[in-house]
């Protein structure tokens, strides 16, 4: 722009230059973007693949900490993709990404430094005041 001007093009040549140019180019509104049907579909049956996994846990019987451990595994992985594909979060800008991911993320890290400090608690009141009655 500095050179037309400077060429001596004037203002009045460089704004139908500019006129030119955007009657040219492509609206944005008009672009639209489709993903093909097999990735839904593809999703679709990991997802069924997934819950069968966390309903064979329970069918199968597993109990404690591993019961849980997978069935949260599951429920996570389930709704990372359900997230990502079908709320159309893995085309979304990284910052949209980090304002919607980051806050469950930080969630579950504080609730496990709450757990470790309930069992410190425990630990101390049980060393300070005895087991109880």
């Amino acid at each position: 722009m500095a050179e037309a001007t400077a060429n001596g093009l004037g203002q009045h040549a460089l704004h139908a230059t500019h006129a030119q140019d955007a009657a040219t180019a492509p609206v944005a509104a008009e672009v639209h973007q489709e993903h093909p049907i097999k990735l839904y579909l593809v999703v679709w049956a990991w997802l069924f693949i997934l819950s069968t996994c966390s309903y064979l846990v329970d069918y199968f019987g597993i109990h404690g900490y591993l019961r849980w451990s997978l069935i949260l595994i599951f429920m996570m992985l389930k709704a990372g993709l359900i997230v990502a594909v079908f709320m159309h979060m893995a085309w979304e800008r990284l910052a949209m990404m980090y304002a919607i991911i980051l806050p469950p993320i930080l969630v579950l890290v504080f609730v496990t430094m709450m757990v470790f400090e309930a069992d410190y608690t425990l630990l101390t009141r049980i060393a300070f005041f005895g087991p109880g009655p």
